[in-house]
């Protein structure tokens, strides 16, 4: 009997202040979903980390004639190369001690200026630059697969300014641009969604307080009688966790529909960027339960705190 007044309390209140219940379930929802996304776009960060930190390479690239000052088109050394063109011997010696470097380099691979001459026409054929270099300007180097990543000191403190090397580089710079401006929206959106969350917790208090002088008749007869102070606030908190768990399963959908939408299908990133290791499902899924308890408990602690102020049982 006693649940069943709860439930019908619950329903009362939810429909008489429907528009302020709707207000909570869109606020809520709309934090929930970027606190979610935030979660997600962390492990997206952190998934591609891991797979683009595995490919990259650390490289050597050494001095040639136009580097050296020696081009046709007469153009100054450029300083690491003032003593001349990488020689035979100055490439043996690199590689001999890029051997020698067995703890942190996993593998060697030379690139020759005709190699490296057909990778820059593949990436830049259309290019108007493309067409006035030639094979002879480009770089030999090699290319350095490391055992761990974060050992690129190592390369860059034993080779750089050797004679023969104009300059040591790190592929992951190339990428960490992208890392932190990918960092700085899950920044931004989580300063939104703190916002949010703010505005939601105003209004779940704003509605208890509305329904509490609402139904103050009937917590004084309730009062008069002998309830409990848990059993008169029982239908406020069961009213503002009903509208919070709604805005946690929208806020659900909404994840799993910008999964969709962004990855599997209508932009289908994951067939037009096929080099980035996007997250799957299973990451969705298992940000889904926590989005639906922090739904539940946050507006109810809310009501709970409102109760204390606003309702004197």
């Amino acid at each position: 009997m006693r649940a069943q007044f709860v439930l019908s309390e619950i329903g009362v209140g939810l429909r008489r202040n429907l528009t302020m219940t709707f207000a909570v379930i869109v606020s809520v929802a709309l934090s929930l979903a970027l606190f979610g996304g935030a979660l997600l776009m962390r492990q997206q960060v952190s998934a591609m980390k891991d797979f683009w930190y595995d490919k990259v390479n650390v490289t050597v690239y050494l001095c040639n004639k136009n580097d050296a000052g020696g081009g046709a088109a007469g153009a100054p050394a450029t300083p690491a190369c003032a003593k001349g063109a990488v020689t035979a011997a100055q490439k043996k010696e690199i590689k001999s001690d890029l051997d020698e470097l067995t703890a942190i380099v996993d593998k060697v691979y030379f690139e020759t200026s005709d190699e490296a001459y057909k990778h820059y026409k593949e990436l830049y054929g259309d290019s108007a630059i493309a067409s006035i270099i030639t094979p002879d300007q480009m770089q030999e180097s090699y290319r350095i697969k490391l055992k761990d990543p974060e050992k690129y000191q190592v390369i860059s403190t034993a080779f750089a300014g050797r004679a023969g090397v104009h300059s040591v580089q790190d592929q992951r710079e190339e990428l960490e641009t992208l890392f932190q401006m990918m960092r700085g929206m899950n920044v931004a959106a989580l300063c939104v969604m703190a916002l949010m969350l703010v505005i939601a917790l105003l209004l779940i208090v704003n509605t208890v307080r509305v329904s509490a002088f609402s139904r103050r008749r009937e917590t004084g007869i309730m009062r008069l009688v002998g309830a409990s102070s848990f059993y008169i606030q029982m239908p406020f908190i069961m009213e503002a966790a009903v509208a919070g768990l709604l805005g946690g399963v929208v806020a659900c959908g909404l994840l799993l529909l910008g999964r969709y939408f962004l990855i599997d299908g209508g932009l289908r990133l994951a067939e037009t960027m096929p080099v980035v290791n996007f997250i799957g499902w299973d990451a969705v899924v298992a940000v889904l339960p926590l989005v639906l308890v922090i739904g539940l408990l946050m507006p109810s602690l809310a009501a709970l705190i409102a109760l204390r102020k606003y309702l004197k049982v």
